[in-house]
């Protein structure tokens, strides 16, 4: 009986300690931003490396995603006799749910794991523990820029993403010779504030998320228990990545719960 209270203590205890360090972490960061003296630069670098350096990847998925869902939604529709609804599929498909899901992964997977990684080289090589011996608060320096930029960066990506990706379906309706007056003006007809207010809803919370996990894994990586050193970094890295994903996927159906 000792065993087993111990086998199911020991990863409730290990799961408390960890949501705990992760509240106080988020914490920490958010309150760096009430004193945003000296931290304008850094933000705006950060915009610029989570924002502006992932839009090719985001237009080129926001693209063949548009495409896709036209594809599909085109001979899914005419089975019905209603293509003339497909730029309503395109158009609440992408602003809902997908533009904000797949901006977040796609982000994660270019700029969320290099951040994770560089924080974890960081730690590793003590340059984190220097910046504490030089009374330099290292959560403000290195994780509060990189939060309130994705927090900037997401909402403005998902936008791309949705305009980008209608413009796909819109060329896979011309290429199955739909009409372009009829796509745009269903979707003029169908989506309303309410949508596009809730996908950036959604698009903040998937960067608060994304950009915390991220920062945290690469910051913690001198606590794993399963590794250290390059190994350590490594699996912080992937740890980021996975991580970030699942909750990602986690948040969009409570959120979608919420506003529905």
């Amino acid at each position: 009986m000792n065993q087993l209270l111990l086998r199911l203590g020991l990863p409730a205890l290990f799961l408390l300690e960890h949501l705990g360090r992760y509240a106080v972490f988020c914490l920490h960061a958010l309150a760096q931003l009430l004193q945003p003296v000296r931290l304008g630069r850094k933000i705006l670098e950060q915009v610029a490396y989570i924002g502006a350096g992932s839009m090719g990847i985001v237009a080129l998925v926001a693209l063949f995603t548009g495409m896709v869902l036209g594809l599909q939604g085109y001979y899914t529709l005419i089975k019905f006799s209603a293509e003339g609804a497909l730029g309503t599929v395109v158009a609440l498909s992408l602003v809902r749910e997908l533009g904000p899901v797949l901006t977040a992964i796609m982000v994660v997977a270019r700029a969320g794991s290099s951040i994770a990684a560089e924080l974890g080289i960081m730690r590793i090589s003590e340059q984190i523990d220097a910046l504490v011996t030089m009374d330099v608060d290292p959560i403000r320096y290195l994780v509060t820029p990189r939060l309130a930029a994705a927090l900037i960066a997401f909402p403005l990506l998902t936008a791309i993403f949705n305009t980008v990706g209608i413009l796909g379906g819109y060329l896979a309706a011309r290429l199955l010779s739909a009409r372009a007056g009829i796509y745009f003006s269903k979707i003029q007809s169908t989506l309303v504030l309410s949508d596009i207010t809730g996908g950036f809803i959604k698009a903040g919370i998937f960067g608060f998320l994304v950009m915390s996990i991220c920062c945290y894994c690469g910051y913690h990586t001198h606590l794993r228990q399963d590794s250290a050193g390059a190994r350590g970094v490594s699996a912080s890295t992937t740890s980021a990545v996975v991580q970030s994903c699942v909750y990602v996927l986690m948040a969009d159906y409570a959120i979608t719960s919420f506003l529905m």
